[in-house]
């Protein structure tokens, strides 16, 4: 395993991984545990160090050289929306790996921070030759003019401002790739060793990734927990969860899943290279970051 200040390279099995840092951004603790009792969360908080109005949330992308495929894992915020973050295309240049060499870009879901990337300033396709993948049920929901329209009008989240941020979102950065998209109905093998695993709750087609080579795999957790401390409340959801019911279901079962396998897992928000290892803590989970 190498580390740079942007970039963490690491193997499982035969199949090479750059963790890439798009940057990060602040949330509130009313926004990530928008069910927790204000003052328990506030106190949890800062048992972790942190302050209730600043907890910092990395965006990691992941790429994956299969040998055959070199496959993206979302695209980050994408340049010029917030000045901590949209910083791949610059880590990506870093690293020696150009937009071109991007076959395949999997996009876990539609939220700003996950597609910002798919395109530049000039609104051109920022991976030109790339296949995208997206389940269906997500691609439906974000590109429909029927869910467009409720966005705009401050219909589905029940917040204007951020229904507004995530229809313009779409229309910019969703929209553009329709010509290159590969939708998905189910869990299916994307290229070899990367299989989609259904994930919904925090968006309609929210995917994890399972990712395997011979014996060993990893689990690409995507935003089925955005933090640690969702780890050990695991019924805390978060303010962005379209049916939080469903997503402290599909978190549970995610979380149970790789406790018992004990393989290595990557969540997009954890702090980067946002890889390490979980392990049963009484009712939840314990996070063991790789050092």
């Amino acid at each position: 395993m190498t580390v740079g200040a942007a970039s963490y390279r690491f193997m499982v099995g035969d199949i090479e991984y750059v963790a890439v840092a798009d940057g990060d951004m602040q949330y509130t603790a009313d926004a990530l545990f928008a069910n927790a009792p204000k003052e328990r969360a506030e106190q949890v908080v800062r048992e972790h160090e942190l302050q209730p109005e600043e907890i910092p949330l990395s965006f990691t992308i992941l790429v994956i050289n299969t040998g055959r495929h070199r496959v993206l894992v979302d695209t980050g915020l994408g340049a010029g929306d917030a000045p901590s973050a949209g910083e791949l295309f610059n880590n990506l240049r870093a690293e020696g790996i150009s937009p071109e060499d991007i076959d395949t870009v999997i996009l876990t879901h539609g939220h700003p921070d996950h597609i910002g990337g798919n395109t530049d300033a000039e609104g051109n396709l920022a991976f030109p030759d790339a296949r995208y993948v997206m389940w269906k049920g997500e691609w439906d929901f974000w590109t429909s003019e029927s869910t467009l329209g409720k966005l705009e009008g401050g219909q589905v989240y029940g917040d204007p401002e951020l229904d507004a941020r995530l229809g313009a979102f779409a229309r910019d950065n969703l929209l553009p790739v329709r010509g290159q998209v590969d939708v998905i109905e189910c869990e299916t093998e994307i290229v070899a060793g990367i299989h989609a695993i259904a994930a919904p709750g925090h968006s309609p087609g929210h995917m994890a990734l399972l990712i395997s080579s011979g014996e060993e795999q990893a689990l690409h957790l995507a935003d089925a927990v955005l933090h640690p401390i969702h780890l050990e409340q695991p019924e805390w959801y978060l303010l962005y969860d379209l049916d939080p019911e469903q997503a402290a279901s599909t978190r549970r079962k995610l979380l149970d899943r790789i406790a018992a396998e004990d393989a290595p897992v990557l969540s997009y928000h954890f702090p980067f290279p946002s890889l390490g290892h979980l392990s049963r803590k009484g009712k939840g989970w314990r996070w063991e970051p790789i050092e």
